[in-house]
């Protein structure tokens, strides 16, 4: 099961925690994996881990938000994807009032407009070919509320909004559309937003505090429901929103 040979995939963001996880998982159940990332020396990090293992790899440098840099990724890969995870994303601490406009049109930008325009640049030779996975990498906080992320958030509910929209417009030609919502993972991501309190350790509690389990999940755990929505097993599975929170979302 969950078998991926013969297959393509994109990972953005793949420089490192959650993608370079997706990245590896992928490559060891057969695929061709590009990974692809601003930080051209992480993606270079992940493809040679994934080569040292006897897994089929490529870094790419890739801005989602340039299209040059998209073209180009285009251009490289030179053939249809099975499967795209839209994984690169950015985040910051602050409520409305503590918010610049500067810092909302940096998360938009990013985490929406790249995605819209990453999946719109890949998205035609699957539905040519009428198959293909497209797992965009949302959070909890596209289905609920965080405190003092704002943006993030705002955001990210825009992530789980576009993955319905793709999946009602396009899911009938084969290709299907889902987003993964994790809750607080332990990746270089989140130690940047954790710097960015005045108490780091307080702030690692607390965050901790939302999962039941008492910890922050594994990139490798992410990875494993990526894995799943890129195999064939998840055929039926198309407009979701994958939760993977650790009953952060079942209430406290």
């Amino acid at each position: 099961m969950f078998s991926l040979i013969d297959k393509v995939a994109l990972v953005t963001g793949a420089g490192s925690g959650i993608g370079a996880a997706i990245a590896e998982a992928f490559a060891t159940a057969g695929a061709q994996v590009f990974v692809a990332d601003r930080d051209e020396a992480g993606a270079q990090a992940t493809s040679a881990r994934i080569g040292a293992a006897g897994g089929k790899a490529q870094a790419l440098k890739l801005d989602i938000t340039s299209d040059a840099d998209i073209a180009a990724a285009r251009a490289a890969i030179g053939k249809p994807l099975d499967i795209l995870v839209n994984n690169a994303g950015v985040g910051a601490v602050g409520t409305i009032l503590t918010t610049s406009t500067a810092d909302l049109h940096r998360l938009l930008e990013v985490n929406v407009t790249g995605t819209f325009l990453v999946t719109k640049a890949f998205l035609p030779p699957m539905l040519e070919r009428k198959r293909g996975s497209v797992i965009s990498l949302a959070s909890i906080g596209g289905l609920v509320g965080i405190r003092d992320r704002f943006a993030y958030t705002t955001s990210k509910f825009a992530i789980v909004g576009m993955t319905k929209a793709l999946a009602l417009d396009h899911s009938a030609s084969g290709v299907r559309f889902n987003a993964i919502c994790p809750c607080r993972v332990e990746t270089p991501f989140v130690a940047k937003r954790l710097a960015e309190y005045p108490d780091p350790v307080a702030a690692r509690r607390d965050m901790e505090s939302t999962q039941l389990a008492g910890r922050m999940a594994r990139p490798d755990e992410i990875a494993a429901a990526a894995l799943y929505l890129a195999s064939d097993e998840a055929a039926m599975v198309t407009g979701s929103s994958f939760v993977i929170d650790s009953g952060w979302s079942a209430g406290r």
